[in-house]
C-alpha cells in the first residue's frame, strides 16, 4: 500500500469521524433558513423551466417521471443535456460542477475525449454487439485479472446487481451452503435476496414490498462494525448447514457512510476462513476508484469472490461482472469443462464489443494517467475545505474522505437505525426532508451531489474546480446559521 497507488493519502480516523456523526444525531436540525431556502427553491421555478416541463411529460409514462433512482431530486428531476470533465449542463443551459460522476465510475471525469473516440471506431466496425466472442472480451478481463489482486477469473454481466446475484450463486454452488450474512445499511443492488436491511440497518425486510419471504429467508444482516455480531450470525448458521458467503462494502455501508476500521476487512476474512465462508466484496463503486487495486488491494484483503458495476467501462452502459478465485469462477462454466454442478447466469447484452472496448481503454487511461490518485488528492481538498467551512459557521456537521469519495453529513438520516426506534420513527422523515432541502440547495449554486451528503470526485476536478465548489458550498452553509 503506497499513496502513489492509491488515492487515499491517510485513512480517516473512524473513532473521530463516529464521534462527530453521534454528535450530529443527537442536535435538532440545523437546516437552511426558511427565507433563504425559498431563494433557493426559485431558482428551479425560475431557472429550470424545460426541466420542470419535461419531466412533468415524463410522469405521464414514466413512474415518478424518471427511470433511475439517483435522478430523483427535489422539488423536482433535473434533466441533463451534456457531461464533460467536471461539468455537467442541463436542458436551460445551466451548468453545474459534477460530484456525482454517474455514481461514481467516471474516474477520469464525464465523457472522457480518448475512450469516447475508442467507442466510436469500434462502432464503425463492428457495432454495439454481436452475439458472439469479441477479442475485447479477452482483453478487459485480462486486464482485470492483472490489476485486482484477490481476481483470478472474470465473467462479464450487464449491472453490479447481476454482479451480486451471480456472487452469491456461485458462493451456494460451490460452498453447498444456503446462507448469506450482509451488514445492515449496505447496498447491495435490488435482487430479492438481498433487498434486506436496505439502507437502515435492522430494517429486515422493510422494503421487500413484492418480495416472497422465502427470497429473503437464508439472508441475515449484522450491524456495522459489530464484528461479535458476525461471529453470532455464524456460529448460528453452522448449526443449519452453514454460511455460504459474508459479503460487505470494503469501505463500509453506502461508500463509507458508516467507515470501518482499517483492520476490518482483515478481521472478516479470518473469520470466513474460520467457519468456511466465502468473503465477496463489493467494489461497485471502489473497484479501481481507490486504485487499479480497488479496495482490496488497498487494504491487502484478497476477497474470494468480487463484484464490480460500471467502474468496469468507466461508465458506460451494460456494465458489472463479477471475478474471483479460479476454482469458484469455474461454476459458471458452461457445457464442457465446467466443475461440479454449474451455477447457471446469462445476459445477451453482457460482454458486448461497446462495453468491453470502453473498459479496456478505460482502464489503461486510468493506469496510465494515475487518474485515481489525482481524484483522490482533489477529494482531499474538498474534504478539508468543507471541514473548515463547518468550523468557520461552529455548525454541528461532519465532513470527511476515503480519498475522491467525500461525505458531507447535515441531517445524519443514514446514521439513524433500529437500535433506537423510537428516534428512527420521530426522525427520519424530518431528517430525509432536511437532507434533501441540502440537496437542492447545492443545486441552486450549481453543485451536483449525490443525495445531498456525497460527492465523488475525479480527474477532471483541478483545484480550480474545488475551490470554485468550496465557495459555492460555503454560501448554502452559511445559511445554516
Amino acid at each position: 500500500m503506497t499513496t502513489q497507488q492509491y488515492a487515499i493519502s491517510e485513512y480517516p480516523n473512524v473513532d473521530e469521524v463516529y464521534r462527530k456523526l453521534n454528535a450530529l444525531v443527537s442536535q435538532p436540525l440545523r437546516p437552511v433558513r426558511r427565507e433563504k431556502m425559498q431563494e433557493y427553491l426559485g431558482y428551479f421555478e425560475n431557472k429550470c423551466i424545460r426541466s420542470k416541463t419535461l419531466t412533468d411529460e415524463a410522469k405521464k409514462v414514466i413512474p415518478g417521471g424518471v427511470q433511475h433512482n439517483l435522478a430523483f431530486n427535489y422539488p423536482f428531476p433535473i434533466a441533463v443535456e451534456k457531461a464533460e470533465g467536471a461539468y455537467m449542463w442541463d436542458a436551460d443551459g445551466n451548468r453545474y460542477i459534477d460530484f456525482l460522476q454517474a455514481g461514481g465510475p467516471t474516474i477520469l471525469g464525464s465523457n472522457y475525449a480518448p475512450v469516447r473516440e475508442k467507442v466510436f471506431e469500434m462502432l464503425r466496425s463492428c457495432g454495439p454487439v454481436t452475439g458472439l466472442f469479441h477479442e475485447f472480451e479477452l482483453k478487459l478481463a485480462e486486464l482485470v485479472t492483472r490489476f485486482m489482486p484477490g481476481v483470478e477469473m472474470f465473467r462479464m454481466l450487464g449491472s453490479g446487481t447481476e454482479g451480486v446475484m451471480a456472487a452469491i450463486r456461485a458462493a451456494r454452488a460451490y460452498t453447498k451452503k444456503k446462507y448469506v450474512i450482509k451488514v445492515g445499511g449496505a447496498y447491495h443492488g435490488w435482487s430479492d435476496q438481498v433487498v434486506y436491511g436496505l439502507h437502515v440497518p435492522g430494517t429486515g425486510r422493510l422494503e421487500a414490498t413484492g418480495i416472497p419471504r422465502g427470497a429473503s429467508a437464508a439472508t441475515r444482516e449484522f450491524f456495522p462494525n459489530s464484528l461479535g455480531a458476525l461471529r453470532r450470525h455464524l456460529t448460528v448458521n453452522r448449526l443449519r448447514g452453514g454460511t455460504a458467503a459474508v459479503i460487505v462494502e470494503p469501505m463500509g455501508p453506502e461508500s463509507g457512510t458508516r467507515p470501518v476500521p482499517f483492520e476490518f476487512n482483515q478481521k472478516v476474512r479470518e473469520m470466513c476462513d474460520e467457519f468456511g465462508a466465502l468473503l465477496i466484496f463489493d467494489e461497485v463503486v471502489t473497484g479501481f476508484r481507490l486504485g487499479m487495486g480497488g479496495a482490496q488491494g488497498y487494504f491487502g484483503v484478497k476477497p474470494d469472490l468480487t463484484v464490480f458495476g460500471k467502474c468496469i467501462t468507466g461508465g458506460y452502459p451494460m456494465a458489472g461482472g463479477v471475478g474471483g478465485r479460479a476454482d469458484v469462477m469455474m461454476r459458471f462454466a458452461a457445457g464442457i469443462g465446467g466443475t461440479g454442478e454449474r451455477a447457471y447466469i446469462g445476459g445477451t447484452l453482457s460482454a458486448n464489443p461497446l462495453s468491453c472496448v470502453a473498459g479496456y481503454y478505460a482502464l489503461t487511461e486510468m493506469e496510465r494517467t494515475n487518474a485515481a490518485v489525482i481524484a483522490g488528492r482533489a477529494g482531499d481538498r474538498l474534504a478539508k475545505g468543507l471541514q473548515a467551512i463547518i468550523e468557520k459557521y461552529d455548525l454541528p456537521f461532519a465532513a470527511y474522505n476515503q480519498g475522491s469519495i467525500v461525505h458531507l453529513e447535515t441531517s445524519g438520516v443514514m446514521l439513524l437505525d433500529f437500535r433506537n426506534p423510537i428516534r428512527l420513527m420521530k426522525e427520519l422523515k424530518p431528517r430525509k426532508h432536511m437532507i434533501e432541502e441540502m440537496g437542492a440547495a447545492y443545486m441552486s449554486q450549481g453543485l451536483i451531489t449525490l443525495a445531498g451528503s456525497r460527492m465523488y470526485t475525479s480527474m477532471a476536478d483541478t483545484d480550480k474546480v474545488i475551490d470554485e465548489a468550496l465557495g459555492k458550498f460555503e454560501a448554502v452553509l452559511a445559511a445554516c446559521v
